[in-house]
């Protein structure tokens, strides 16, 4: 199957929506259907990746837990090391850690000290953009490595929780949009 036919793969309708997890309220977009089938898990990657097709990227900064699923594929894709952020005390090294609020509590995030050197081009990945507190954690903690942000790829957004505005002007790519 060639690249276009990847991209014609609708992975909106494979997205399943859980309510009432991880409380009562939220609707959780599950991602795991598209990830279990190969398909469409390449046209998830492909799609993600392509707007960044002609930039120069050194490193994929992925977020816990299905952005680094995301975040590898890409990586291998173009070419780049990959750096997790993790929630506390999962990393083996020294860190920095960013404390931020979520649509259903409060959270922190950490990265290792040393993943990232300064002027290095990064690309976040994460799986889904809903209030932009993660992703903002994210950029605060990537920002102080003094490095270049190049973008942000997602593979869904909840527009309605207006989660862009977190993220300070910087170029973000949705395949999938709620």
């Amino acid at each position: 199957m060639n690249n276009q036919n990847l991209q014609q793969i609708n992975l909106k309708s494979l997205i399943r929506t859980v309510p009432d997890f991880p409380k009562p309220g939220i609707q959780f977009k599950d991602i795991t259907p598209v990830l279990r089938n190969p398909t469409s898990f390449k046209s998830a990657i492909d799609q993600m990746t392509s707007p960044f097709d002609k930039t120069s990227i050194d490193t994929v900064v992925a977020i816990e837990a299905r952005g680094y699923l995301l975040g590898a594929g890409i990586a291998l894709k173009i070419g780049s090391g990959i750096v997790p952020v993790r929630k506390p005390n999962k990393l083996p090294w020294l860190t920095f850690e960013e404390s931020y609020e979520l649509e259903y509590g409060s959270e922190t995030l950490q990265i290792h000290q040393d993943a990232i050197a300064k002027g290095d081009n990064v690309l976040l990945v994460d799986d889904v953009l809903a209030t932009g507190g993660t992703l903002r954690a994210t950029i605060n903690l990537v920002e102080r490595f003094g490095a270049n942000i190049v973008g942000i790829s997602l593979l869904a957004e909840l527009t309605f929780l207006n989660g862009r505005e977190q993220l300070k002007g910087l170029q973000a790519h949705s395949v999938i949009s709620y």
